[in-house]
């Protein structure tokens, strides 16, 4: 009787395994779906029953009369909102609305959404869909879902078709954002209940090697991409330097981040910089993981994979992100110039985690509204520990078409207890057009540099 029992569970052990590596890893039937009637992404290829949504036709091609290098100009400047959603109309699109939208709407009577044509303008250069295929082929969650390996491809979406709510969120940490820049200038713009605008300008350079062709698994070394970022302004703040290098399985090592302060004159190790820590010029507004609408480890929340489902969301935000607007045009009280942002329908995945027990952060519960297209996590609502829906992330990007790539815009940040926001990623007044085909030496990178850099 023992040695039946024993083959029997032997045998539930060996199925269990097997169904766990499936799930895993795709098959070549699975594979073979990518670019066929699935993206080479694999979102749903075809629209939605009622065409509101339109069938992905390869993304959206350089403007005519477009110049690599200049401003990027709306590709659809005879666009007209198709709906206009108030606090009087929402519950007649309710289901469409993220949870947040729908506070903002009732919060502040100044608040609408202009709905636009929805445009599925998401491409990537044809080597990336090739490395779609060879990497998910192999890729798998490492234990917990705290990052994943690929046992020796890099490069693409490594989980086109996710089973879990964690790939999905790996899916965005990673998604094709070109290979970097040697040089970009941004501003993070923090918004008074009244109006006032405080500004932290920033020198950022950035290399994606995840995404590089010129890697390989072994140069990867478990670093996905190296972050450098010098503060020019204000005057406190000027000459301090934050260095970043991303890890790809998190287990193995957790996120490196060095900090340069110019008052000290010394490079510090700073072993905590992620979660819930405060980010820096967001005047306590923003965490460490909200930048980029979500970054760094999942490990401190157990996530739930609700399903996907059409929403509003932001999309194709040239008009916010154009040089032709200031920031006085921008930033009114409360929350931005409604009439400069573009929402559009689009299928996302919903995902929402919440606190594990005896972890630590701010927010008890979040969740997330990730572009089935370009994997960009576009929304998330945050709760406090009352399970009040507390802060808002929005991202407003647009697609880079002579990379091309979907990359940040303006992210808003908001904070409804305070009737505040921030902005991060901003570019409108910056004279500096950065080149995102090239990247900077790795060299500058290494955190023995990292004291030579910073100024004061």
């Amino acid at each position: 009787m023992f040695k039946k029992t024993l083959i029997f569970l032997c045998c539930v052990a060996a199925v269990t395994f097997f169904i766990a590596d499936v799930f895993a890893k795709m098959t070549p039937a699975e594979l073979d779906r990518l670019g066929k009637d699935l993206t080479p992404s694999g979102a749903i290829r075809a629209g939605n029953a009622d065409g509101s949504i339109p069938a992905w036709d390869g993304g959206i091609k350089k403007p005519a009369g477009y110049v690599p290098g200049t401003p990027y100009v709306d590709p659809f400047p005879e666009d007209k909102p198709v709906i206009k959603i108030t606090a009087a109309n929402m519950a007649q699109y309710a289901d469409k609305l993220t949870e947040s939208h729908k506070a903002l709407l009732k919060a502040y009577d100044s608040f609408y959404m202009n709905i636009y044509p929805t445009r599925r303008t998401w491409g990537a250069p044809e080597w990336y869909y090739e490395a779609t295929k060879k990497t998910a082929a192999n890729a798998e969650l490492v234990a917990g879902g705290n990052g994943f390996q690929t046992g020796g491809p890099i490069g693409g979406v490594p989980f086109p078709m996710p089973t879990d709510p964690v790939e999905i969120i790996w899916n965005h940490i990673t998604r094709w954002r070109g290979i970097g820049h040697s040089q970009r200038h941004t501003d993070i713009i923090s918004v008074t209940r009244s109006g006032e605008l405080s500004i932290t300008k920033n020198i950022d350079r950035i290399i994606f090697r995840w995404d590089n062709p010129a890697y390989t698994d072994k140069e990867l070394a478990n670093v996905i991409w190296y972050f450098k970022q010098e503060t020019l302004s204000p005057p406190r703040m000027a000459g301090r330097v934050l260095l970043v290098h991303e890890t790809l399985n998190q287990n193995a090592e957790a996120r490196r981040a060095w900090l340069y302060s110019p008052g000290q004159r010394r490079v510090r190790r700073a072993p905590e910089y992620g979660f819930d820590n405060p980010f820096e010029g967001a005047d306590g507004m923003m965490t460490v993981d909200q930048n980029d609408t979500y970054s760094g480890s999942p490990e401190r929340y157990d996530w739930k994979l609700i399903g996907k489902k059409e929403m509003y969301i932001p999309y194709n935000a040239y008009r916010v992100n154009s040089k032709d607007l200031k920031y006085k045009d921008i930033f009114t009280p409360l929350h931005p110039n409604p009439q400069y942002l573009r929402y559009e329908l689009h299928r996302v995945w919903v995902v929402e985690g919440t606190l594990k027990e005896g972890a630590r952060h701010l927010y008890k519960r979040r969740t997330m509204y990730v572009d089935e297209d370009s994997n960009t996590i576009h929304a998330v609502d945050l709760y406090d520990n009352r399970d009040q829906l507390w802060r808002i992330d929005e991202n407003h990007n647009f697609q880079y078409y002579d990379v091309p790539c979907t990359w940040t815009g303006w992210e808003f940040h908001y904070d409804l207890q305070l009737g505040r926001y921030v902005g991060n990623w901003g570019r409108n007044e910056n004279s500096f057009i950065p080149d995102y085909t090239t990247s900077p030496d790795e060299g500058i990178f290494d955190p023995g540099a990292l004291r030579r850099s910073g100024k004061r």
